[in-house]
């Protein structure tokens, strides 16, 4: 409960624009980069292996029925909202990992057991048991941690009272527009009214005036009459709160705001420098993120030294054409590119 007195979950702050667009942009963004198994060479540079058995595992086809892009954008997600994602390693035909699949967070319970190593307990549907598995079954994505173990929400630990201000903000805003934007009021009357008369005046008051009703006219009798209080959206400062929210959750993510579509502070010079910082600062972290942990749980150790699994980024990093095609410049004369025929930067993988 925030202070704001509103529930924060997940599933509650996905349901704000901004949150949804930010998980939405740094999932699909981490899913559609190309994942690709490299072998070492003895002269320190690294070629392709599509024979590794990882290859397609994380390239195109993790389990049976999920694609490469709908596995990494889920346990990407997973990651951002509740600082944990996890996927059950099951060996078969293509090798140790032969399937990865993938398990909701709120299911999985960790332990640390006396030996150091942990065990992850999966609660299935009734009437399974709870499905334990060892420390080299489980393929484990952890975000920001205090302990090592779990990874912690961002949403449910550290942001909740942004994100329930956030709730709040949308609630009233959903209220005032279900009442037609039309603010309340008050009825005075010179009289003093008994508790049969004043229910009856409040009960005609409302089959009169409210729903669909409200924009009707009102005949007032007795001697009745009504005070409008005038508390408008922009006396509440509403738009202005919530244009600082956006700002705000664009901020706990790592996100710039043209990224979820907040143009406000946006010039056409600082965009494509902004989109650069996005694939450097916010995208690039999280891919190591990846990469380490799928060094530590997938490959062998025998392999580790030999293979590893590397998210392409060429495309993220090409920053504006005039920087990029003077570098090139600068880096021919001085031999550092060699140009091949026939060959584009996103082909160029390392």
């Amino acid at each position: 409960m925030s202070a704001a007195g509103t529930r924060v979950s997940p599933e509650r702050a996905m349901q704000l624009s901004a949150v949804y667009a930010c998980v939405q942009v740094i999932s699909k963004t981490i899913a559609s980069l190309p994942l690709v198994v490299f072998k070492e060479r003895p002269d320190g540079g690294a070629d392709r292996a599509p024979n590794h058995p990882l290859f397609k595992v994380l390239h195109s086809q993790p389990n049976s029925w999920q694609t490469s892009f709908e596995f990494r954008q889920m346990m990407q997600a997973h990651l951002l909202l509740r600082g944990n994602a996890y996927a059950q390693i099951v060996p078969g035909p293509r090798g140790f990992v032969d399937q990865l699949l993938p398990l909701h967070p709120d299911r999985v319970r960790v332990k640390r057991l006396e030996n150091g190593r942990l065990l992850y307990e999966v609660a299935m549907p009734s009437p399974q048991p709870v499905m334990k598995l060892t420390q080299d079954e489980m393929f484990h994505l952890r975000g920001l941690s205090s302990d090592g173990i779990v990874g912690r929400s961002v949403i449910d630990d550290y942001a909740f009272q942004t994100v329930g201000a956030a709730i709040a903000t949308q609630e009233y805003g959903a209220r005032f527009m279900q009442n037609n934007a039309t603010p309340a009021g008050v009825l005075e009357t010179p009289a003093k009214l008994e508790e049969k008369a004043w229910k009856h005046l409040e009960d005609s008051w409302k089959g009169r005036n409210a729903g669909e009703n409200q924009n009707g006219v009102r005949v007032l009798e007795q001697d009745l009459k009504f005070h409008a209080i005038s508390i408008t959206n922009r006396d509440a400062q509403v738009l202005e709160i919530k244009r600082f929210q956006v700002s705000d959750i664009a901020r706990i993510f790592g996100v710039p705001p043209h990224k979820i579509g907040d143009l406000d502070r946006a010039t056409f010079s600082n965009i494509e420098q902004q989109n650069i910082e996005f694939a450097t600062d916010t995208i690039r972290p999280w891919c190591v993120c990846w990469e380490q942990r799928m060094e530590r749980d997938l490959f062998l150790e025998s392999e580790q030294d030999t293979y590893s699994a590397e998210f392409v980024m060429q495309g993220l990093l090409r920053g504006d054409t005039l920087s990029r095609f003077e570098a090139y410049q600068i880096g021919l004369q001085n031999k550092v590119y060699t140009p091949r025929p026939g060959e584009s930067e996103s082909d160029s993988g390392r």
